[in-house]
Protein backbone atom coordinates (compact mmCIF):
# COMPACT_ATOMS: atom_id res chain seq x y z
CA UNK A 1 0.00 0.00 0.00
CA UNK A 2 1.32 3.67 -1.18
CA UNK A 3 1.64 6.31 1.66
CA UNK A 4 1.37 9.99 1.24
CA UNK A 5 2.78 11.62 3.64
CA UNK A 6 1.11 15.15 4.29
CA UNK A 7 2.86 18.30 6.59
CA UNK A 8 0.23 21.06 7.74
CA UNK A 9 -3.35 20.92 7.76
CA UNK A 10 -4.41 24.70 7.80
CA UNK A 11 -6.25 26.70 6.06
CA UNK A 12 -4.91 25.43 2.41
CA UNK A 13 -4.99 21.89 2.80
CA UNK A 14 -8.64 21.55 3.16
CA UNK A 15 -9.85 20.65 -0.17
CA UNK A 16 -6.03 18.86 -1.12
CA UNK A 17 -7.15 16.75 1.93
CA UNK A 18 -10.29 15.82 0.54
CA UNK A 19 -9.13 15.10 -2.87
CA UNK A 20 -6.13 12.74 -1.57
CA UNK A 21 -8.85 11.01 0.78
CA UNK A 22 -10.93 10.16 -2.53
CA UNK A 23 -8.09 9.18 -4.18
CA UNK A 24 -6.56 7.23 -1.51
CA UNK A 25 -10.14 5.55 -0.96
CA UNK A 26 -10.08 4.85 -5.02
CA UNK A 27 -6.03 3.37 -5.46
CA UNK A 28 -6.21 1.64 -1.80
CA UNK A 29 -3.38 4.58 -0.96
CA UNK A 30 -2.72 5.47 2.96
CA UNK A 31 -2.56 9.12 3.74
CA UNK A 32 -1.19 10.30 7.01
CA UNK A 33 -1.86 14.18 7.85
CA UNK A 34 0.41 15.55 10.31
CA UNK A 35 -0.05 18.91 11.78
CA UNK A 36 0.68 20.20 15.40
CA UNK A 37 -2.92 20.93 16.09
CA UNK A 38 -3.76 16.99 16.38
CA UNK A 39 -7.73 18.11 16.53
CA UNK A 40 -7.37 20.23 13.62
CA UNK A 41 -5.77 17.08 11.81
CA UNK A 42 -8.24 15.18 12.53
CA UNK A 43 -11.36 17.76 11.71
CA UNK A 44 -9.70 17.96 7.80
CA UNK A 45 -9.96 14.01 7.75
CA UNK A 46 -13.54 12.80 9.39
CA UNK A 47 -14.23 9.44 8.96
CA UNK A 48 -11.56 8.67 6.08
CA UNK A 49 -11.03 4.59 6.06
CA UNK A 50 -7.66 5.30 4.49
CA UNK A 51 -6.45 8.39 6.58
CA UNK A 52 -4.65 9.45 9.61
CA UNK A 53 -3.97 11.88 11.77
CA UNK A 54 -1.08 13.00 14.20
CA UNK A 55 0.66 15.41 15.87
CA UNK A 56 4.48 15.46 16.14
CA UNK A 57 6.96 18.17 16.98
CA UNK A 58 7.79 18.61 13.21
CA UNK A 59 11.21 19.94 14.53
CA UNK A 60 12.41 16.84 16.40
CA UNK A 61 14.36 14.83 13.98
CA UNK A 62 13.32 11.24 15.36
CA UNK A 63 9.73 11.95 14.67
CA UNK A 64 9.67 13.70 11.54
CA UNK A 65 12.04 10.95 10.30
CA UNK A 66 10.53 8.08 11.09
CA UNK A 67 7.64 8.99 9.37
CA UNK A 68 9.51 10.47 5.89
CA UNK A 69 11.06 7.14 6.01
CA UNK A 70 7.75 5.27 5.66
CA UNK A 71 6.27 7.09 2.84
CA UNK A 72 6.35 6.92 -1.20
CA UNK A 73 5.78 10.75 -1.63
CA UNK A 74 5.83 13.69 0.85
CA UNK A 75 3.85 16.81 0.72
CA UNK A 76 5.29 19.95 2.88
CA UNK A 77 2.89 22.97 3.30
CA UNK A 78 4.51 23.84 6.49
CA UNK A 79 6.30 27.27 6.91
CA UNK A 80 9.45 28.02 4.86
CA UNK A 81 11.92 27.28 8.06
CA UNK A 82 10.06 24.43 8.85
CA UNK A 83 9.56 23.04 5.12
CA UNK A 84 13.17 22.77 4.50
CA UNK A 85 13.84 20.42 7.63
CA UNK A 86 11.47 18.19 5.42
CA UNK A 87 13.17 18.72 2.45
CA UNK A 88 16.31 18.06 3.79
CA UNK A 89 14.84 15.03 5.36
CA UNK A 90 13.74 13.82 1.71
CA UNK A 91 17.07 13.92 -0.22
CA UNK A 92 18.73 12.24 1.79
CA UNK A 93 16.10 9.60 2.63
CA UNK A 94 15.14 9.32 -1.12
CA UNK A 95 11.80 10.37 -1.00
CA UNK A 96 9.92 12.80 -3.95
CA UNK A 97 8.78 16.17 -2.23
CA UNK A 98 6.02 18.53 -3.41
CA UNK A 99 5.08 21.73 -1.86
CA UNK A 100 3.80 25.08 -2.62
CA UNK A 101 6.42 27.07 -1.51
CA UNK A 102 9.10 29.39 -3.84
CA UNK A 103 12.19 27.79 -4.41
CA UNK A 104 14.72 29.44 -2.24
CA UNK A 105 18.56 29.52 -2.09
CA UNK A 106 18.22 26.68 0.65
CA UNK A 107 16.28 24.37 -1.39
CA UNK A 108 18.73 24.68 -3.92
CA UNK A 109 21.89 23.60 -2.24
CA UNK A 110 19.56 20.04 -1.73
CA UNK A 111 19.32 20.19 -5.79
CA UNK A 112 22.94 17.87 -6.44
CA UNK A 113 21.70 15.25 -3.72
CA UNK A 114 17.98 15.34 -5.00
CA UNK A 115 19.80 14.90 -8.90
CA UNK A 116 22.09 12.03 -7.55
CA UNK A 117 19.48 10.10 -5.54
CA UNK A 118 16.60 10.81 -9.02
CA UNK A 119 14.30 12.34 -6.70
CA UNK A 120 11.75 14.87 -7.74
CA UNK A 121 11.23 17.72 -6.07
CA UNK A 122 8.70 19.48 -7.26
CA UNK A 123 8.10 23.43 -5.76
CA UNK A 124 5.68 26.69 -6.54
CA UNK A 125 2.91 24.08 -7.00
CA UNK A 126 0.18 26.16 -5.74
CA UNK A 127 -1.76 29.04 -6.93
CA UNK A 128 0.41 31.65 -7.19
CA UNK A 129 2.88 30.24 -7.10
CA UNK A 130 1.71 27.23 -9.50
CA UNK A 131 -1.54 27.82 -11.36
CA UNK A 132 0.08 30.60 -12.75
CA UNK A 133 3.51 29.10 -13.70
CA UNK A 134 1.06 26.53 -15.53
CA UNK A 135 -1.14 28.26 -17.50
CA UNK A 136 1.15 30.97 -18.48
CA UNK A 137 3.87 28.68 -19.88
CA UNK A 138 0.79 26.59 -21.77
CA UNK A 139 0.09 30.06 -23.82
CA UNK A 140 3.91 30.79 -24.02
CA UNK A 141 4.33 28.09 -26.13
CA UNK A 142 1.43 28.06 -28.03
CA UNK A 143 2.13 31.73 -29.03
CA UNK A 144 5.84 31.15 -29.93
CA UNK A 145 4.97 27.64 -31.32
CA UNK A 146 2.83 29.73 -33.92
CA UNK A 147 5.02 31.94 -34.83
CA UNK A 148 4.83 34.70 -32.19
CA UNK A 149 7.14 36.75 -30.87
CA UNK A 150 5.68 37.92 -26.96
CA UNK A 151 6.53 42.07 -26.31
CA UNK A 152 4.64 42.44 -23.01
CA UNK A 153 3.96 39.85 -20.54
CA UNK A 154 1.89 41.00 -17.08
CA UNK A 155 -0.03 37.98 -14.94
CA UNK A 156 -2.01 39.49 -12.15
CA UNK A 157 -3.22 37.13 -9.15
CA UNK A 158 -5.52 38.06 -5.75
CA UNK A 159 -7.34 36.36 -3.10
CA UNK A 160 -10.57 38.71 -3.16
CA UNK A 161 -13.55 38.30 -1.52
CA UNK A 162 -16.51 37.28 -3.38
CA UNK A 163 -18.70 40.63 -4.51
CA UNK A 164 -21.87 38.71 -2.46
CA UNK A 165 -19.93 38.65 0.44
CA UNK A 166 -18.13 41.95 0.40
CA UNK A 167 -19.81 44.05 2.98
CA UNK A 168 -16.75 45.97 4.73
CA UNK A 169 -14.73 49.05 3.61
CA UNK A 170 -11.91 47.10 3.08
CA UNK A 171 -13.74 44.79 0.68
CA UNK A 172 -11.50 42.29 1.80
CA UNK A 173 -11.51 39.06 4.12
CA UNK A 174 -8.41 36.77 5.49
CA UNK A 175 -8.88 33.69 3.79
CA UNK A 176 -4.71 32.63 3.54
CA UNK A 177 -2.28 33.56 6.07
CA UNK A 178 -2.51 36.69 7.56
CA UNK A 179 0.87 37.21 8.36
CA UNK A 180 1.34 36.88 4.74
CA UNK A 181 -1.34 39.97 4.16
CA UNK A 182 0.49 42.14 7.28
CA UNK A 183 3.94 41.94 5.34
CA UNK A 184 3.11 41.52 1.92
CA UNK A 185 5.21 44.23 -0.69
CA UNK A 186 8.05 44.63 2.75
CA UNK A 187 10.52 44.15 0.24
CA UNK A 188 9.74 46.38 -2.38
CA UNK A 189 9.12 45.31 -6.07
CA UNK A 190 11.34 44.87 -9.31
CA UNK A 191 9.66 44.38 -12.22
CA UNK A 192 10.20 45.24 -16.30
CA UNK A 193 8.56 47.48 -18.29
CA UNK A 194 8.82 48.85 -21.87
CA UNK A 195 12.67 48.24 -21.35
CA UNK A 196 13.25 49.90 -18.50
CA UNK A 197 13.94 48.31 -15.09
CA UNK A 198 11.28 49.69 -12.34
CA UNK A 199 12.21 49.29 -8.34
CA UNK A 200 9.92 50.63 -6.28
CA UNK A 201 10.52 50.94 -2.54
CA UNK A 202 7.79 49.50 -0.01
CA UNK A 203 6.87 52.81 0.95
CA UNK A 204 5.31 53.31 -2.53
CA UNK A 205 4.31 50.45 -3.39
CA UNK A 206 0.67 51.39 -2.79
CA UNK A 207 0.90 54.59 -4.27
CA UNK A 208 -1.41 55.11 -6.66
CA UNK A 209 -1.65 51.46 -7.77
CA UNK A 210 -2.90 50.78 -11.47
CA UNK A 211 -6.34 49.78 -12.12
CA UNK A 212 -7.50 46.65 -14.84
CA UNK A 213 -11.03 45.89 -15.69
CA UNK A 214 -11.78 42.40 -15.26
CA UNK A 215 -15.26 40.95 -17.08
CA UNK A 216 -18.09 39.92 -15.05
CA UNK A 217 -15.74 41.66 -11.66
CA UNK A 218 -15.58 45.30 -12.73
CA UNK A 219 -12.54 47.23 -11.47
CA UNK A 220 -9.67 45.86 -9.91
CA UNK A 221 -6.25 47.40 -8.72
CA UNK A 222 -3.00 45.90 -8.81
CA UNK A 223 0.84 46.21 -6.95
CA UNK A 224 3.37 44.74 -8.57
CA UNK A 225 4.85 41.54 -6.58
CA UNK A 226 8.90 41.53 -4.99
CA UNK A 227 10.57 40.09 -8.11
CA UNK A 228 9.53 39.93 -11.40
CA UNK A 229 12.45 39.75 -12.79
CA UNK A 230 13.62 36.36 -11.88
CA UNK A 231 11.32 35.16 -13.99
CA UNK A 232 12.09 36.68 -16.91
CA UNK A 233 14.76 33.66 -17.68
CA UNK A 234 12.32 30.94 -16.54
CA UNK A 235 9.65 32.34 -18.53
CA UNK A 236 12.27 32.59 -21.80
CA UNK A 237 10.84 35.42 -22.20
CA UNK A 238 13.76 37.73 -22.44
CA UNK A 239 12.96 39.35 -25.74
CA UNK A 240 9.97 40.93 -24.05
CA UNK A 241 9.80 44.94 -23.35
CA UNK A 242 7.44 44.62 -20.33
CA UNK A 243 7.43 41.79 -17.77
CA UNK A 244 5.19 42.13 -14.65
CA UNK A 245 3.73 40.18 -12.29
CA UNK A 246 1.39 41.27 -9.81
CA UNK A 247 -1.23 40.95 -6.88
CA UNK A 248 -4.56 41.93 -7.44
CA UNK A 249 -6.92 44.22 -4.89
CA UNK A 250 -10.08 45.79 -5.07
CA UNK A 251 -9.43 49.75 -5.59
CA UNK A 252 -10.21 50.87 -2.20
CA UNK A 253 -7.69 48.38 -0.61
CA UNK A 254 -4.95 50.07 -1.80
CA UNK A 255 -5.96 53.74 -0.41
CA UNK A 256 -6.20 52.10 3.31
CA UNK A 257 -2.91 49.59 3.19
CA UNK A 258 -0.80 52.52 2.01
CA UNK A 259 -1.97 54.58 5.08
CA UNK A 260 -0.50 51.52 7.20
CA UNK A 261 2.33 51.33 5.51
CA UNK A 262 3.41 55.12 5.86
CA UNK A 263 2.45 54.88 9.49
CA UNK A 264 5.13 51.73 9.82
CA UNK A 265 2.27 49.66 11.51
CA UNK A 266 3.31 46.28 9.64
CA UNK A 267 7.30 46.92 11.44
CA UNK A 268 7.92 42.49 12.14
CA UNK A 269 11.57 44.42 13.36
CA UNK A 270 11.22 46.90 16.37
CA UNK A 271 9.89 45.06 19.58
CA UNK A 272 7.03 47.22 21.34
CA UNK A 273 6.02 46.94 24.74
CA UNK A 274 2.32 46.08 25.18
CA UNK A 275 1.31 47.05 28.35
CA UNK A 276 -1.65 48.60 28.74
CA UNK A 277 -1.15 50.36 25.40
CA UNK A 278 -4.55 51.14 23.72
CA UNK A 279 -5.41 50.58 20.07
CA UNK A 280 -5.09 54.20 19.59
CA UNK A 281 -2.10 55.17 21.05
CA UNK A 282 -0.13 52.12 19.62
CA UNK A 283 -1.47 53.05 15.95
CA UNK A 284 -1.06 57.40 16.33
CA UNK A 285 1.53 57.49 14.23
CA UNK A 286 -1.42 57.13 11.51
CA UNK A 287 -2.81 60.16 12.39
CA UNK A 288 -1.19 62.24 9.53
CA UNK A 289 -2.35 59.77 7.03
CA UNK A 290 -5.93 59.72 7.60
CA UNK A 291 -8.03 60.81 4.84
CA UNK A 292 -11.43 61.14 3.90
CA UNK A 293 -11.15 58.56 2.16
CA UNK A 294 -9.95 55.57 4.11
CA UNK A 295 -10.76 57.14 7.69
CA UNK A 296 -13.75 54.87 7.52
CA UNK A 297 -11.56 51.61 6.59
CA UNK A 298 -9.02 52.62 9.55
CA UNK A 299 -11.73 53.12 12.16
CA UNK A 300 -13.43 49.78 11.10
CA UNK A 301 -10.30 48.05 11.67
CA UNK A 302 -10.49 49.31 15.24
CA UNK A 303 -6.95 51.27 14.66
CA UNK A 304 -8.67 54.15 17.00
CA UNK A 305 -9.93 51.93 19.68
CA UNK A 306 -9.61 52.73 23.50
CA UNK A 307 -9.08 49.25 24.46
CA UNK A 308 -5.63 47.58 24.59
CA UNK A 309 -3.68 45.86 22.33
CA UNK A 310 -2.87 42.19 22.97
CA UNK A 311 -0.38 41.98 25.90
CA UNK A 312 1.44 39.11 23.90
CA UNK A 313 2.07 41.72 20.99
CA UNK A 314 5.48 41.50 20.28
CA UNK A 315 5.82 43.84 16.78
CA UNK A 316 3.18 46.70 15.55
CA UNK A 317 3.08 43.38 12.82
CA UNK A 318 1.76 41.59 15.60
CA UNK A 319 -1.03 43.68 17.05
CA UNK A 320 -1.85 44.30 13.18
CA UNK A 321 -2.19 40.63 12.28
CA UNK A 322 -4.61 40.03 15.66
CA UNK A 323 -6.99 43.21 13.99
CA UNK A 324 -6.84 41.62 10.43
CA UNK A 325 -7.67 38.28 12.13
CA UNK A 326 -10.63 39.82 14.34
CA UNK A 327 -12.26 42.27 11.79
CA UNK A 328 -11.65 40.79 8.52
CA UNK A 329 -12.25 37.49 9.08
CA UNK A 330 -14.50 35.25 6.86
CA UNK A 331 -18.19 34.59 8.44
CA UNK A 332 -18.88 30.51 8.18
CA UNK A 333 -21.11 30.96 4.89
CA UNK A 334 -18.66 33.84 2.91
CA UNK A 335 -17.51 33.02 -0.23
CA UNK A 336 -13.61 34.22 -1.17
CA UNK A 337 -12.87 34.82 -4.90
CA UNK A 338 -9.42 33.90 -6.60
CA UNK A 339 -8.56 36.19 -9.82
CA UNK A 340 -6.00 35.73 -11.93
CA UNK A 341 -5.53 37.34 -15.36
CA UNK A 342 -2.94 37.28 -18.04
CA UNK A 343 -2.21 39.92 -20.58
CA UNK A 344 -0.04 39.23 -23.52
CA UNK A 345 1.34 41.53 -26.35
CA UNK A 346 2.75 39.60 -29.19
CA UNK A 347 3.54 39.70 -32.87
CA UNK A 348 3.62 37.36 -35.76
CA UNK A 349 5.11 39.08 -38.50
CA UNK A 350 3.74 42.70 -39.04
CA UNK A 351 0.55 41.26 -37.27
CA UNK A 352 0.21 42.82 -33.69
CA UNK A 353 -2.06 40.61 -31.37
CA UNK A 354 -3.03 41.19 -27.82
CA UNK A 355 -4.59 38.09 -25.41
CA UNK A 356 -6.43 38.04 -22.21
CA UNK A 357 -6.64 34.75 -20.26
CA UNK A 358 -8.80 34.99 -16.78
CA UNK A 359 -9.77 32.22 -14.13
CA UNK A 360 -12.29 33.57 -11.87
CA UNK A 361 -13.07 30.47 -8.77
CA UNK A 362 -14.97 31.22 -5.61
CA UNK A 363 -15.14 29.72 -2.78
CA UNK A 364 -18.29 27.35 -0.63
CA UNK A 365 -17.63 29.09 2.19
CA UNK A 366 -15.04 30.26 4.78
CA UNK A 367 -13.65 26.42 4.99
CA UNK A 368 -13.88 25.03 1.40
CA UNK A 369 -12.66 28.51 -0.12
CA UNK A 370 -11.40 29.09 -3.51
CA UNK A 371 -7.88 29.66 -2.34
CA UNK A 372 -8.05 26.21 -0.29
CA UNK A 373 -9.00 24.66 -3.98
CA UNK A 374 -6.59 26.57 -5.57
CA UNK A 375 -3.50 25.98 -4.04
CA UNK A 376 -4.37 22.43 -2.54
CA UNK A 377 -5.72 20.78 -5.84
CA UNK A 378 -2.80 21.22 -8.00
CA UNK A 379 -0.65 19.33 -5.37
CA UNK A 380 -2.82 16.63 -5.13
CA UNK A 381 -3.57 16.05 -8.87
CA UNK A 382 0.54 16.37 -9.41
CA UNK A 383 1.03 13.93 -6.25
CA UNK A 384 -1.57 11.31 -8.23
CA UNK A 385 0.48 12.06 -11.32
CA UNK A 386 3.60 11.00 -9.76
CA UNK A 387 2.55 7.74 -7.88
CA UNK A 388 0.72 6.34 -11.14
CA UNK A 389 3.99 6.56 -12.88
CA UNK A 390 2.78 9.55 -14.97
CA UNK A 391 4.96 12.20 -14.61
CA UNK A 392 8.61 10.60 -14.51
CA UNK A 393 10.86 13.55 -13.78
CA UNK A 394 13.56 14.03 -11.71
CA UNK A 395 15.51 16.76 -10.60
CA UNK A 396 14.42 20.27 -8.82
CA UNK A 397 11.41 21.73 -10.87
CA UNK A 398 8.87 24.34 -10.93
CA UNK A 399 5.28 23.57 -13.19
CA UNK A 400 6.70 25.34 -16.55
CA UNK A 401 7.40 21.82 -18.98
CA UNK A 402 4.60 20.38 -20.91
CA UNK A 403 4.87 16.97 -18.65
CA UNK A 404 3.82 18.81 -15.49
CA UNK A 405 1.20 21.32 -16.93
CA UNK A 406 -0.54 19.89 -19.84
CA UNK A 407 -2.04 16.57 -17.85
CA UNK A 408 -2.61 19.25 -14.26
CA UNK A 409 -4.44 21.75 -16.02
CA UNK A 410 -6.64 18.61 -17.62
CA UNK A 411 -7.66 18.06 -14.20
CA UNK A 412 -8.12 21.38 -13.01
CA UNK A 413 -10.77 22.16 -15.97
CA UNK A 414 -12.43 19.35 -14.45
CA UNK A 415 -12.59 20.55 -11.17
CA UNK A 416 -14.45 23.69 -12.73
CA UNK A 417 -10.41 25.49 -12.56
CA UNK A 418 -10.75 26.52 -16.48
CA UNK A 419 -9.55 30.23 -17.88
CA UNK A 420 -11.50 31.83 -20.71
CA UNK A 421 -9.38 33.56 -23.09
CA UNK A 422 -10.04 36.34 -25.28
CA UNK A 423 -7.43 37.43 -28.39
CA UNK A 424 -7.69 40.63 -30.35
Amino acid sequence: MKKVLLFGAGKSATCLIGYLINESDQNNWELLVVDGNLDLAKSKIGNASHATAISINVEKDSERKKLILQADIVISLLPPSLHFLVAQDCAEMKKNLLTASYVDDKIKTLEPLIKENGLLFLCEMGLDPGIDHMSAMELIHRIKNNGGNITSFKSHTGGLVAPESDNNPWHYKISWNPRNVVLAGAAGAVYKDDNNIITKKYESLFDDCEKINVKDIGNLSYYPNRDSLSYISVYDLSSANTFLRTTLRYPSFCEGWKAIVYAGLTNDKDRIDAKNISFKKWSAAIEPFVTQENKEQLQFLGLFADSVIPASSKTSADVLQYLLETKLAMSPNDKDMIVMLHEFEYEIGQNKHSLRSCLIVKGENNTRTAMAKTVGLPIGIAAKLILLGKIKLTGLHIPILPEIYEPVLHELKANQIEFEEELN
